[in-house]
């Protein structure tokens, strides 16, 4: 058998790469007066031929290339493929949303392109120097695109802080490539899991997992690692919320997911009960604060800390098991975090007038679809079935119980209930007669190409919620490419297969 041209390991990032650089050179081509929305076309045309070359990775054969750094297989697809939607759907959404006079158009639907190279990129790498490369090419376009909005003080805010502390999470997790470089002598991925078993200072491995558990956790919001979270998401254009809510994390997950399954397995009573701790902080500490907001993005950024404790729980679960739970609870979170973001930014406008919960008030009276639309979202993250949400969070806290961790599922049903207190408010908030002493603020028109991003999370929603079994397959087939760990051939009496339990 001929074989795989390496080209073809890395198609999507090509795709991407390419879109980028045209979107940039056609801006600098056109003349100064002209438009630059097309350009979004270009890049979301572009990125719409990414994910069908992801697609297309399927037919070939699982594997590496460039002498072992990239790999292939049906788990790089799965986040590739979510990925490149939740990137498409941002852009959709920005098309609409962006005013014609803003400045460099180009540029931010460039950025976005160059983003999901990292993302990509991400999820792929089995070599931990190119993790460190992707990792960076994805946090410097988010950097930049967080202070877009220039002519407002919170923009530039959001991009410091979450440069400077970016950056110092980057470097935990460059200190912890070193120490287990140290140690093993290797950064391939399945080299050092071959070695960490016999490897002589096991001291040095351990520090290197913890230094590098600090650097992902901070991709992701993680407890104790989200202050950034509220400030960047509040001074952040909501198109921007939109994706880097979304798609980072979705590739910081896949690459945590590849680092405890696949290259530390043996490490498993080490990171598991730290994952364990990290879940409860991550749920308690982000629905608490959530409860306290009047903020509507800053709710949903501590919302979207509670969710990370939700996917961790998964990490509880038995080898294959949690990583399916984990893949799926991601694009369960995606869809509908996405979508409720696309609603915000045309209830509130590019410029943010309308940020608070009370300027909600009324919204279905003022516009019928948006007011729905919300309030399905606003249900779905709490969890009601027929929601990806609900089967999100099954999947999770059933791999949990399946794992032992059953007190750690138990306190997620318990936060998944505090969580309901304010997403149901501003649903309620949403539903109530508007107030007649204060002005009737119209939402957003919705255009076609913000109409088709909205369409594009509801189908998914429902279709995560309805019918997952298809969604769940591509996980499972997802996890069985990682090495599980040992564990997973004796599994304790109360382990759970996500299979009985498809609807």
């Amino acid at each position: 058998m001929n074989p795989v041209p390496d080209i073809f390991r890395i198609l999507p990032e090509v795709i991407l790469t390419l879109t980028g650089v045209a979107v940039m050179l056609l801006d600098a081509a056109l003349p100064p007066h002209w438009a630059r929305r097309p350009l979004g076309w270009v890049a979301a045309i572009g990125t719409t031929l990414a994910l069908w070359g992801s697609l297309g990775q399927l037919s070939l054969p699982e594997g590496t290339g460039f002498s072992g750094t990239i790999e292939t297989s049906a788990f790089t697809v799965f986040f590739h493929v979510l990925i490149c939607g939740v990137v498409l759907v941002a852009l959709l959404l920005s098309l609409d949303t962006l005013p014609e006079d803003s400045h460099h158009q180009g540029e931010f639907y460039a950025l976005m392109v160059f983003g999901a190279v990292g993302m990509c990129l991400l999820t792929g790498a089995v070599e931990l120097l190119l993790v460190f490369i992707a990792l960076e090419i994805s946090s410097i376009a988010t950097y930049v695109l967080a202070g877009y909005r220039k002519d407002t003080a919170r923009g530039p805010e959001a991009a410091i802080k979450y440069f400077l502390l970016g950056s110092f999470a980057t470097a935990f997790l460059l200190y912890g490539v070193a120490l287990i470089f140290g140690a093993t002598g290797t950064t391939q991925i399945y080299e050092i899991a071959r070695l960490v078993p016999t490897a002589q200072n096991h001291s040095l491995i351990l520090a290197g997992l913890g230094l590098m558990l600090v650097g992902i956790l901070f991709k992701v919001s993680a407890a104790p690692f989200h202050v950034w979270t509220p400030d960047v998401y509040e001074g952040s254009p909501t198109p921007v919320v939109a994706l880097m809510s979304t798609a980072p994390k979705a590739a910081a997950f896949a690459l945590l997911l590849r680092v405890v399954y696949e290259m530390l397995p043996t490490l498993r009573s080490v990171w598991q009960p730290l994952l364990w701790v990290v879940a409860v902080l991550s749920m308690t500490v982000g629905n608490l604060a959530a409860l306290r907001q009047q903020n509507v993005k800053r709710m949903l950024a501590y919302s979207s800390i509670a969710h990370a404790g939700y996917l961790l729980a998964a990490f509880a679960g038995l080898g294959n098991t949690g990583i399916a739970a984990a893949s799926f609870y991601a694009a369960a979170y995606a869809a509908m975090n996405v979508g409720i973001f696309a609603v915000v930014t045309l209830v509130s406008g590019y410029d943010e007038k309308l940020p608070l919960i009370d300027d909600f008030r009324g919204l279905i009276y003022r516009s019928p679809l948006l007011g729905s639309l919300l309030i399905f979202f606003l249900v779905s993250l709490v969890g009601i079935p027929f929601t990806g949400g609900f089967f999100g969070k099954f999947y999770s806290f059933s791999a949990a119980v399946g794992g032992g961790a059953i007190w750690l599922a138990i306190i997620g049903l318990l936060n998944s209930g505090l969580a309901a207190a304010y997403y149901l408010r501003l649903a309620l908030v949403a539903a109530q007669q508007p107030d007649a002493q204060k002005p009737v603020v119209p939402a957003h028109r919705v255009g076609i190409a913000v109409g088709a991003a909205l369409l594009l999370a509801v189908a998914a929603t429902l279709v995560l919620g309805i019918v997952p079994g298809d969604v769940l397959h591509a996980a499972e087939a997802a996890a069985y490419t990682l090495q599980a760990p040992s564990t997973e051939t004796s599994a304790p009496a109360n382990a759970v297969d996500l299979k009985m339990m498809m609807p």
